[in-house]
């Protein structure tokens, strides 16, 4: 199974993009089809034996619209902003020709003279509204036109056939002394194109941090070639060069720090407003700013493997799928406009029995038309998921699938793996404990234990490494070293006679050392939840290192809000018993299980939804992969490097607990700004119809009353954006 997402060009309305869909959905090997006519966005699964990118390209453009190939983010700027020129040009010009019509509504302003026994006036009347009918909404033609191809109709098959009618019906009426309606098919052509600009710059602002975030890369780099320093396009750039980034710069790519300090704002990604740190060997992501050193970097990912690429492209997604609730919008839609014009023409032949005036009829049944408005059910949830993800990505939400808004709702459990969730993950040695026996000083301890530890990549390892680091104990030399799978690591070095030995109670006991001392400090310290680990040389244990899992700064306040919500919180961990207890107790969560493997905690999952609850897990993204996608709602703490592989709904650029909680929030406030985009639009069309039909609403009105109902689709999604 492949993916593509396309840009398309030309769409109106959300009807637009339903005509494609069904049209690619005929195609053999098209399996999936999300548009959102919003962003203008296609995302395409297919089955590449059976059909082909040429092939899908094809079908979309026979349906009379274009594909827009161009890669870079200026390209689709400048398009944009094109756009943008021309409909404000219609809109004006539009406007200039239809006021004088609309004025003679109420001031009865007149041209002397005659000609083919037809006042001057009249004649005007009737090319101004040519004018503004078929050239300034030639576009309502044109697309219903299209649409009619594919035997489906849409909203600008509404807006053609009520200009139209009100047009050609004034255009007889001018030489059979009828009254004219010429005012009526010119402003509803002005006021949709009114209602269709402003629609148009609100869905801008809608796409605000996709926006922000396609600005954020850099366009030119200082590489660093034999020496010299060389500017480069970042299209030239290859994986392998090295880059010069000075300070207040963007840095260009991801990469590694080879070599130079300085702080970095990953803020732009992460959405973490504090610097980060970076030295040798950091990693570091195009598009964030290097603030005070100078760094030469080495290029390890470029295009759409960068960072910033993924996150683009996850965003892009999100706001192309569609929930089930808009699903059920779309059929409605998609039957609406034909049902719109059978009740168009019932009015028509109603009003014409009952008052056997055509003009009085046709008007009636243009109102219907006009005033119908499938348009709003159309984009009451794409234009809320492009506001909910914009705000999420704002914040370091990463929300990979319009589905999740309405997962959150009902929600009943929040559970949390322990390590690396709500503790950092990374062992930290809170003491160093010297046998008693023999009396050696710390750092001679740590010296020891270092000598075995710097091989080897374990946690509780590098924790020593890290504390021999913070003492300045530099070794070198090299020691004949393995590792003994759940007991520890081993090693001999040329200028110790014995064994070094660092590891846990098991190892020492294999080595049949005497465990009297070791004992007693298991008893005393595990009881509490710490772990111990033992240094032993010379076939004496010499020592021991207390060891311990911080809780993130946030953890205490995130159980604290979740048991607010009424939500309940459960904590599965690895870790032994009396380790997971003393967290559990500590954070005042109830629910725990401890010593649970990765494929238990997806079988805790399924127990809990086979209790018919609504879960939420919350882990690290990669061995929690399992519990993630069983769960309802998958929340995964995710550094940039790992996006493309996590198998949450939502990933967390930051590693704070706390962000769980305004994930939830946005997802349910998202989800009732849907709710209520679809019943304003079902609510509108309920009360708007019967009152067309019945003859309250002229078809000005209706124009200005469709437009209207849009952009209160649009405004009131953009209330998100507010905390």
């Amino acid at each position: 199974m492949s993916k593509i997402t396309l840009k398309i060009k030309g769409m109106d309305c959300a009807s637009c993009a339903l005509t494609i869909s069904h049209r690619l959905k005929k195609q053999e090997g098209i399996k999936r089809v999300d548009i959102n006519f919003a962003s203008e966005k296609a995302i395409i699964e297919y089955i590449e034996e059976e059909i082909n990118i040429n092939k899908i390209k094809e079908v979309i453009k026979s349906t009379g619209y274009e594909i827009d190939d161009s890669n870079r983010w200026e390209a689709h700027e400048h398009t944009h902003a094109m756009d943008e020129k021309k409909q404000k040009i219609n809109v004006i010009f539009a406007a200039i020709l239809t006021l004088p019509i609309v004025i003679r509504m109420f001031w009865a302003w007149e041209i002397p003279g005659e000609f083919l026994g037809i006042s001057l006036t009249n004649w005007l009347q009737h090319w101004l509204s040519f004018i503004v009918v078929f050239l300034f909404g030639w576009q309502f033609h044109a697309n219903t036109f299209k649409q009619l191809k594919t035997f489906q109709v849409g909203m600008d098959a509404l807006v053609s056939m009520g200009t139209l009618s009100a047009y050609f019906y004034s255009l007889w009426a001018l030489f059979t002394s009828h009254h004219l309606y010429f005012e009526s098919a010119a402003s509803i052509a002005t006021l949709i194109l009114l209602g269709r600009f402003l629609e148009y710059k609100t869905r801008e602002r809608a796409s605000y941090a996709m926006r922000k975030l396609l600005e954020l890369g850099v366009k030119q780099a200082l590489t660093i070639q034999d020496g010299r320093e060389i500017y480069k396009n970042i299209e030239e750039i290859k994986v392998g060069d090295v880059v010069l980034v000075k300070p207040s710069e963007k840095i260009p790519l991801d990469g590694v720090v080879v070599e130079g300090e300085s702080s970095v704002v990953e803020s732009m990604l992460t959405g973490e407003s504090m610097p980060v740190y970076k030295k040798r060997d950091s990693i570091v992501f195009g598009a964030t700013i290097n603030k005070t050193g100078i760094l030469k970097i080495k290029i390890t990912k470029k295009g759409k493997d960068t960072v910033l690429s993924k996150i683009i492209k996850s965003i892009e997604e999100a706001q192309s799928s569609k929930p089930p609730m808009q699903k059920l919008a779309d059929k409605v839609s998609g039957i609406f406009v034909p049902v719109v014009i059978g009740i168009a023409i019932l009015t028509f032949i109603g009003w014409f029995l009952k008052t056997g005036n055509v003009a009085i009829s046709l008007i009636n049944a243009v109102s219907v038309l006009i005033i119908s408005c499938p348009c709003a059910l159309g984009i009451a949830t794409p234009i809320a998921v492009m506001v909910g993800t914009s705000v999420g990505v704002q914040n370091g939400i990463l929300i990979k699938s319009g589905d999740s808004f309405e997962k959150a709702k009902d929600i009943d459990v929040v559970v949390f793996d322990k390590t690396g969730t709500l503790t950092l993950g990374e062992p930290k040695i809170i003491k160093t404990i010297s046998n008693p026996e023999y009396n050696e000083e710390e750092n001679e301890i740590i010296k020891v234990a270092n000598l075995v530890a710097r091989n080897s990549q374990h946690p509780l390892s590098r924790a020593v490494v890290n504390l021999a680091k913070e003492k300045n104990i530099n070794l070198d030399g090299v020691c004949d070293f393995r590792e003994v799978p759940g007991q520890g690591v081993v090693g001999k070095c040329d200028e110790h006679r014995y064994e070094i030995l660092l590891g846990n109670m098991k190892l020492i006991s294999n080595k049949k050392l005497k465990t009297l001392w070791a004992d007693n400090l298991m008893i005393e310290f595990e009881i509490s939840g710490e772990t111990v680990l033992y240094v032993a040389h010379e076939n004496k244990v010499i020592g021991a290192f207390l060891i311990t899992d911080e809780l993130r700064e946030n953890t205490q306040k995130t159980i604290d809000k979740i048991k607010e919500m009424k939500l309940e919180p459960i904590m599965l961990s690895g870790d032994n018993e009396k380790a997971a207890g003393m967290i559990a107790e500590e954070l005042g969560i109830s629910n725990y299980l401890a010593g649970v493997l990765p494929n238990e905690k997806q079988k805790m999952v399924k127990n809990l939804q086979r209790n018919d609850k609504k879960v939420i897990f919350v882990g690290d993204g990669i061995n929690d992969a399992p519990s993630l996608v069983q769960a309802d709602l998958g929340i995964a703490f995710g550094s940039g490097t790992d996006i493309a592989k996590e198998s949450g709904d939502i990933i967390l650029m930051q590693n704070d607990p706390y962000k769980v909680i305004e994930a939830i929030k946005l997802s349910r406030k998202t989800f009732k700004i849907i709710k209520q985009n679809l019943f304003w639009a079902f609510f509108y069309n309920v009360v708007a119809i019967p009152l067309a039909v019945m003859g309250m609403v002229n078809p000005m009105v209706g124009a200005i009353a469709m437009s209207l109902s849009d952009v209160s689709v649009i405004g009131n999604s953009l209330r998100i954006y507010r905390k």
